[in-house]
């Protein structure tokens, strides 16, 4: 959704939107596919969270697109004082027109006016729509990540995402790299 300027308009979910948020994320599989080959029985095909279940979760849900027709989602949650990126994901049919920045800006955005002077998330080092497009934003490798972000990759190591490559914790500084 964009404004009459053109800017991409993020907001919060509203209840309409929250049964469609996992239609989103499970739209992207087609990219992993791509990327990796089949994914029959990976985690990467898993059925993605319904929003609902994600609403309930401490933290924010934002979202681009009409109320009830989202076509873009960033889950950020609170874990152990810190803001985590959980969930980033843009309906392919509108990728590449800005979407996934300008939920991932807003994001941050968000994150800094709720107190938190840094943000993570766990994603795939090399692929494309991942690592690289996370440091285009301003998040950098974590070479030394914090407990909550060692147990998440743990976590997706036992769910075998490694096995399509290297698996990281990118962070960001909140404070001074946002404008109010």
């Amino acid at each position: 959704m964009t404004d009459h300027q053109g800017a991409v308009t993020v907001r919060h979910a509203r209840a309409a939107d929250l049964r469609h948020l996992a239609a989103i994320e499970d739209a992207g599989v087609p990219l992993f596919e791509e990327a990796y080959g089949d994914l029959t029985g990976d985690a990467l095909s898993s059925p993605a969270p319904d929003g609902r279940d994600r609403v309930g979760e401490p933290g924010f849900l934002l979202v681009t697109g009409e109320v009830g027709e989202p076509t873009g989602f960033a889950h950020v949650t609170y874990v152990d004082g810190s803001a985590h990126l959980a969930q980033l994901s843009v309906h392919p049919s509108r990728m590449r027109r800005g979407l996934g920045s300008a939920l991932v800006r807003e994001a941050m955005r968000e994150a800094w006016h709720a107190g938190y002077a840094r943000m993570s998330l766990t994603t795939y080092r090399d692929l494309a729509f991942n690592g690289p497009f996370y440091a285009g934003l301003g998040f950098a490798e974590e070479t030394r990540p914090e407990p909550f972000e060692a147990r998440q990759l743990e976590r997706e190591h036992r769910l075998g995402l490694d096995r399509h490559g290297p698996r990281v914790v990118m962070s960001t500084r909140l404070r001074g790299s946002v404008a109010p």
